[in-house]
């Protein structure tokens, strides 16, 4: 439900240029493994054309010095598709969305149709997680598209929405209990 994506492990040359390659041409749009730098869209968000090399990579060098220390594990390509809406963020409660809403980057944008969420909600299911965001936006052809997923690190409501629109469902017990995934050994410390 995301358009192709292509990643590095790292900030190396080498493997931005392997990840560009397998991307193919035409427009992208880059980030690290956490966060974008879309409020510094033309000098280190997106790229008008994986197919030239050296102007790629001054958008990868330039988004790596913004982030400086806050980049984490490595570039993340993804190819540029045109969205007719500002995005939408749901809310998601043990693989239940609790609510939609605008997304709180532009809060006073509401998008244009509602979301369709019978295609994004099993695979939100599958996740097994007990809290999530989910972004999305509607494709120039209609389709949503799922822009980025949260666990919660960065799942802000738009000031435009009640607080108690999402307080509720957080706070009302889950009819049953939710699943959680399996204990991992490694998690465990010295194990």
């Amino acid at each position: 439900m995301t358009p192709a994506t292509t990643w590095t492990a790292g900030d190396a040359r080498a493997a931005f240029d392997r990840a560009r390659a397998e991307l193919g041409d035409g427009p992208a749009v880059l980030r690290d493994y956490c966060k974008s730098m879309k409020h510094h869209w033309a000098e280190a968000a997106f790229i008008p054309d994986l197919d030239d090399p050296e102007a790629a990579w001054a958008v990868a060098r330039r988004f790596r010095e913004l982030r400086e220390d806050d980049f984490v594990g490595g570039f993340v390509l993804r190819r540029f598709e045109r969205f007719t809406s500002a995005e939408v963020r749901t809310w998601w409660l043990g693989g239940r969305c609790v609510l939609v809403g605008p997304h709180p980057d532009t809060p006073d944008r509401p998008p244009v149709a509602d979301p369709d969420l019978a295609t994004v909600a099993p695979l939100v299911a599958a996740l097994a997680l007990p809290f999530v965001t989910v972004d999305l936006a509607p494709r120039y052809d209609g389709v949503w598209r799922v822009i980025e997923l949260g666990d919660g690190q960065v799942s802000d409501r738009p000031a435009t929405v009640d607080p108690a629109r999402l307080l509720t469902p957080l706070l009302t017990p889950p009819p049953s209990p939710l699943p959680l995934p399996p204990l991992r050994r490694s998690w465990i410390r010295g194990a």
